[in-house]
């Protein structure tokens, strides 16, 4: 078994990071019934087919029959059947093929690569709830989910990533996939930015790119959407269901399950959650468990089901991002410096650049289709406000200040978008009337 953790390679993170999600989402309509809705916009949309005419035919096996305990038994037990059909929503229109060859491939010995992107949920933040002492263990769901690869096919050689990285979204998330997942050649890779996400249109188009960045890479690996949500009730999953939804992607809702856990008084929002966003022990032991339960169930039809058929489904949004990368001090130069330096500010994303006096003038020639810039966001008072200019014109304005906040973190913000790809010159300069001199350019994010 090979453990690796994509740029967090330090066990060692600091409570910064950690409590690091996003505190940008947006409260979206009621979780349990967004995925009705959903599936009413996609048989509106260009996409003209549904997801039942398309769906491959598949042996006669009653599926219908859930199985969520059989096999390796489950580390708790919190989750009622009834709600276990809440967290399995979309059972009627999502193919499990791509997921049961995985565990075909596991249950053959072979080695299998297993990885999870996400957020702070995902990279292991736990915040403390009323309830944590009586749930025996403080773990995050991506290593329950490791540990159900583990426990059910020992023989095998499990391969685990963990790329979440605190207060990312998806649009970060489509421009690292490559090097932080892809590159690993995964079998099976899990999606958590529901919370991090706002359900735009904008990071609806992000996500729907990064999970068809994933159907196809080379090793065309099977894809698994969690949709995590705050106590609150805001979560992204009405947006990220529409693109699970058309490709038949197999989803399981967390926040579908706490909300009628929250309503009936199984649990308080404070014994889920210390802090509204992030899950206490006992919330991703229950993310866990839902996780657990669902992979169960498909394990136990395993033999079932067909070979899995190649990805050809077409973008629910469109193809913006699929070629997106990010460009940093070690694999970009500058056109000038300006007042900029090469350094090293935060280890995440640890080649930027960083101006801590003078007026900044920080120049690059690019072609691209789409920019973006990732910027670092500090709380010592120091960072002050930069200005992007594409082409001479003013693109936008970056603020690097967030004095008063939660901690240090990395911000991405789109500054340039069109059809064509062409060259253009990028100037990031210091704002008129900046309130600090310091500002870090952690990269540029950019796609064809």
């Amino acid at each position: 078994m090979r453990r690796v953790w994509n740029r967090l390679a330090c066990a060692g993170l600091t409570a910064v990071m950690l409590a690091g999600c996003a505190s940008n989402s947006t409260s979206q309509t009621d979780a349990t019934t967004a995925p009705a809705s959903a599936a009413e916009d996609i048989q509106t949309s260009a996409q003209e087919t549904t997801a039942e005419e398309t769906k491959p035919e598949e042996t006669e096996v009653n599926r219908d029959e859930k199985k969520w305990t059989e096999g390796a038994a489950p580390l708790t037990d919190y989750v009622s059947d009834e709600e276990m059909a809440l967290a399995d929503y979309w059972t009627k229109v999502t193919d499990d093929a791509a997921l049961a060859a995985v565990m075909r491939k596991a249950a053959a010995g072979e080695k299998v690569t297993i990885a999870c992107i996400g957020g702070s949920i995902t990279q292991g933040t736990i915040s403390s709830g009323e309830s944590d002492a009586e749930v025996g263990f403080k773990t995050c769901y991506a290593d329950i989910f490791h540990q159900w690869w583990t426990d059910t096919f020992p023989d095998a050689e499990i391969e685990f990533i963990n790329a979440g990285i605190g207060a990312t979204n998806s649009y970060l998330g489509v421009h690292r996939v490559q090097a932080d997942v892809l590159d690993y050649n995964p079998d099976l890779v899990l999606v958590e930015f529901s919370v991090n996400d706002d359900g735009s249109n904008f990071t609806q188009t992000s996500y729907d790119n990064l999970v068809r960045r994933i159907y196809e890479a080379e090793s065309s690996p099977a894809v698994l959407l969690l949709f995590m949500g705050q106590t609150n009730g805001s979560t992204a999953q009405e947006a990220d269901a529409l693109i699970g939804y058309n490709y038949m992607t197999p989803m399981v809702s967390y926040i579908n399950v706490i909300n009628h856990m929250m309503e009936t008084g199984v649990y308080t929002d404070k014994q889920l959650s210390g802090d509204v966003t992030h899950p206490s022990a006992l919330g991703h032991a229950i993310a866990g468990e839902i996780l657990w339960k669902y992979l169960n169930n498909v394990n136990a039809y395993r033999d079932t089901y067909q070979e899995p058929q190649a990805f050809e489904a077409d973008p629910v949004t469109r193809d913006k991002y699929m070629n997106a990368q990010i460009l940093d001090s070690s694999s970009i130069t500058p056109e000038d410096l300006g007042d900029f330096e090469e350094s090293s500010k935060f280890y995440v994303f640890p080649n930027d650049w960083t101006c801590t006096e003078g007026e900044g003038n920080l120049t690059f020639t690019i072609t691209c289709r789409n920019l973006g810039v990732m910027y670092y966001r500090t709380t010592n008072g120091d960072s002050g406000q930069f200005e992007v200019y594409v082409d001479g014109e003013l693109a936008t304005r970056l603020d690097g200040d967030f004095s008063g906040g939660w901690g240090n973190y990395a911000e991405s913000a789109e500054v340039y978008t069109s059809d064509e790809a062409a060259e253009h010159t990028i100037v990031i300069k210091k704002a008129a009337d900046s309130t600090g001199d310091e500002f870090t350019v952690l990269g540029l994010l950019v796609s064809q």
